[in-house]
């Protein structure tokens, strides 16, 4: 099932014929850096400092409610 391109895509296809099939450009002054470095630049980090203490926080207030409520449920009303 072939979609058919848009005249949008054509267009951008167009454009850009020229690079589309171009070869990755290799610097001979910098030499590529190895996996492990490039994904530690791309890993998390501590942006939201605090964030999972305040979600288990959050998790435990809420377990603790379940648990009050299911000991309670028979006084409360329907």
């Amino acid at each position: 099932m072939d979609k058919e391109l848009s005249g949008q895509e054509k267009e951008t296809i167009r454009k850009y014929s020229d690079i589309i099939d171009a070869q990755r450009p290799v610097s001979l002054k910098h030499p590529a850096m190895d996996r492990m470095k490039r994904a530690a630049q791309f890993s998390p980090f501590a942006a939201l400092t605090g964030y999972e203490d305040t979600v288990e926080s959050a998790r435990d207030r809420f377990v603790k409610d379940l648990e009050y409520f299911g000991e309670h449920m028979e006084n409360i009303e329907d």
